[in-house]
């Protein structure tokens, strides 16, 4: 008998994990204020960057004396400033339980070659952080975008530590609560959760890691890219829209307008809200069907934003196959597109459920998951 097809489809089939779906209504139109062939250094260019780490601060209630700049090559950009900027004062933690935490150690320790304690957990699973000295420099994601984990709090994270926390945020920020007096370094990138367009990344300094900048000298040479001080103190027109290097002011404008829907949806509150509403929609989906569930083994650490599922029938014989035929599926009807794993995870798929997702379209696709698994299991037969 033929497997019958959902007859509802999802208005949006970008679910990829980044760059992710544009703001709900986007259109090209929406850019039309952006001064091209203007220089960023131009009063238009400045006013235009000082609005967006304003509006970012807003948003996020990042505290005034903590200090935002947009810096080039997206989050991978901004961690590495952080990573060759500020490590090497004292011992380093690495925490990991993904592909991207696993490339900072690498960066870490075999790069830098800096005194580090690796602690690191399987995918699914992160690191008990009550086992973490906070009193080393520590070095960790706060969501897994390829794990589809997250870090619940910051409880375990003391308010007295001696070192400094690095923060990898770039499917947390704007979708999930920020303990900013844990964090003392944060970085993103726009073209997660509000679908920005890619290749800037976002740098948050705590007044300690501005103390840091300003006390310490690393050992190597930095790369003008990655240069925050001069004569040994903080050029704060990073920190004002004085960009490193040449930002493209089309994405800036891009950035701007998301900003303002994200503001127009309640802010930070309505845009967690929006993406715990899709994460919960695929949960409740998973807890109704044997063979399928969440790749978070632990309710709680859940992410709401890359939410991973796996596969459990019995009946599968490869799995990696199976979940690639699931996907490529999904992506011929027209109703998913990139929600294959993370080439690096295990085998299964990667929803992306942040903050402009409609709930609706997430609503759509699950009978389609249905359909391509009862399709994948038919064609093994």
């Amino acid at each position: 008998m033929a497997i019958q097809a959902p007859a509802a489809r999802p208005a949006n089939p970008r679910f990829s994990s980044g760059p992710c779906t544009k703001i709900p209504g986007f259109s090209l139109d929406m850019l039309s204020d952006a001064p091209l062939g203007r220089s960023h250094r131009a009063a238009i260019g400045k006013s235009k960057l000082k609005e967006a780490i304003e509006t970012t601060r807003e948003i996020l209630g990042v505290p005034a004396e903590y200090r935002i700049g947009i810096v080039p090559a997206s989050d991978t950009g901004a961690v590495e400033m952080a990573l060759w900027s500020l490590l090497g004062a004292r011992p380093a933690t690495m925490v990991a339980w993904e592909s991207f935490g696993a490339g900072w150690v690498t960066d870490v320790v075999k790069q830098l070659k800096i005194e580090a304690e690796t602690k690191t957990a399987e995918y699914g699973e992160i690191v008990d952080f009550d086992t973490v000295d906070f009193n080393t420099d520590v070095v960790f994601t706060w969501n897994g975008t390829t794990s589809g984990v997250r870090v619940p709090n910051g409880d375990a994270i003391p308010a007295d530590r001696e070192g400094l926390t690095i923060c990898d945020a770039t499917s947390a920020a704007f979708a999930m609560e920020l303990p900013w007096d844990k964090l003392d370094v944060t970085t993103f990138s726009w073209q997660k959760v509000l679908g920005g367009e890619g290749g800037h990344g976002v740098l948050i300094l705590s007044p300690r890691a501005v103390e840091r900048l300003e006390s310490y000298a690393p050992a190597w040479p930095l790369p003008k890219i990655f240069r925050m001080t001069k004569g040994g103190k903080l050029i704060e027109g990073i920190f004002k829209g004085e960009t490193i290097n040449t930002p493209s002011m089309l994405c800036v404008e891009d950035y701007l307008v998301s900003l303002n829907w994200a503001k127009s949806v309640g802010g930070l509150k309505g845009l967690v809200a929006r993406a715990t509403a899709n994460a919960k929609t695929i949960w409740d989906f998973c807890d109704a069907k044997p063979w399928i569930a969440n790749l978070a083994t632990d309710p709680a650490t859940a992410s709401t934003t890359s939410v991973c599922l796996k596969f459990t029938d019995e009946r599968i014989k490869d799995g990696a196959v199976f979940a690639k035929a699931v996907a490529k599926r999904l992506e011929t009807e027209g109703v998913a597109l990139d929600v294959g794993a993370y080439r690096d995870a295990p085998a299964g798929l990667r929803i992306w459920c942040g903050s402009t997702v409609e709930q609706a379209d997430v609503e759509a696709l699950l009978p389609w998951i249905e359909y391509a698994f009862e399709a994948a299991i038919a064609a093994q037969a």
